[in-house]
């Protein structure tokens, strides 16, 4: 048994907290020596250092499944000392043809390189683009605002994970996504509803919890998945059991096999103790 769960929106309340039940459902996961294994969109710098630090985490699946990555037994939230076992980048050149795409139209340009990258003014601008206070704190406190075009960040950062796009006009949304039609080799999901996110061909929630399952010797059979957005549908497939909480997206709840009580009635920890309590 394993346990793969989203944070936003799925495992932390709206106010982006861990609730008391979630803190005692890690803690029997940690007891029945199950893995529970955070699977975000966030960068793995961006998941809460106290979830890295419980004892039922080893491992974190991060940048939508662009990287699965081993945390440092001695000091697991320190994430500079993670050791990645499992990449998909997305490719320079790729990322410079969304950009390319992106530049027309009134947008934020994320960089995913572990951390999160985005350009001084439109960091300053975020507000305008995100209503939801809580939401809009995570996000400025998981971002690093740097004084370059996307294009130098592009080409200057080690291993680029993905890009995002959050947008404040739909149509301006609705002709991003037309024109990356012609973008080949790329994956595009979303973790909000007012975002865009773009991938490698291939990589998802989905792949990188299965893969790591297979490194860990556990057949996704025996996983559980929580989602509640588009970005957890592909995990919630393959899983052997998927389960979206009932405030997730209709797509979601649709790929599901249980729908669970709201991320702030603990619809998550309540299943896990359930499952292990």
């Amino acid at each position: 048994m394993i346990f793969f769960s989203d944070m936003d929106g799925t495992f932390l309340t709206s106010t982006k907290q861990v609730s008391d039940m979630g803190w005692q459902a890690l803690d029997a996961l940690a007891a029945a020596e199950i893995e529970f294994v955070p699977c975000t969109g966030r960068p793995l710098s961006g998941i809460p250092a106290e979830v890295l630090a419980h004892p039922s985490v080893h491992y974190a699946v991060s940048a939508n499944g662009a990287v699965a990555a081993k945390l440092d037994a001695k000091n697991p939230q320190n994430t500079d000392l993670a050791t990645v076992i499992y990449s998909a980048p997305l490719s320079r050149e790729k990322a410079l043809a969304v950009h390319q795409i992106a530049r027309d139209y009134d947008v934020t340009f994320d960089l995913f390189d572990g951390g999160c990258l985005l350009r001084r003014d439109l960091y300053n601008r975020l507000d305008e683009f995100m209503g939801d206070p809580f939401i809009l704190q995570s996000m400025r406190n998981t971002r690093t605002p740097v004084d370059e075009e996307p294009e130098q960040t592009i080409q200057r950062v080690d291993v680029l994970e993905r890009v995002a796009m959050y947008w404040k006009d739909s149509a301006d949304r609705d002709a991003i996504l037309a024109r990356l039609r012609s973008v080949d080799g790329i994956e595009i999901s979303r973790s909000y509803p007012q975002n865009i996110e773009v991938m490698e061909a291939g990589t998802s929630k989905g792949t990188a919890m299965t893969w790591l399952c297979g490194h860990l010797g556990i057949d996704p059979s025996k996983a559980t998945c929580f989602g509640d957005n588009h970005n957890d549908i592909s995990m919630l497939e393959l899983a052997g059991c998927g389960a979206a909480v009932c405030n997730a997206e209709r797509e979601v709840r649709d790929a599901a096999d249980v729908i669970l009580a709201s991320n702030d009635e603990d619809g998550v920890p309540a299943y896990i103790l359930s499952c292990v309590g």
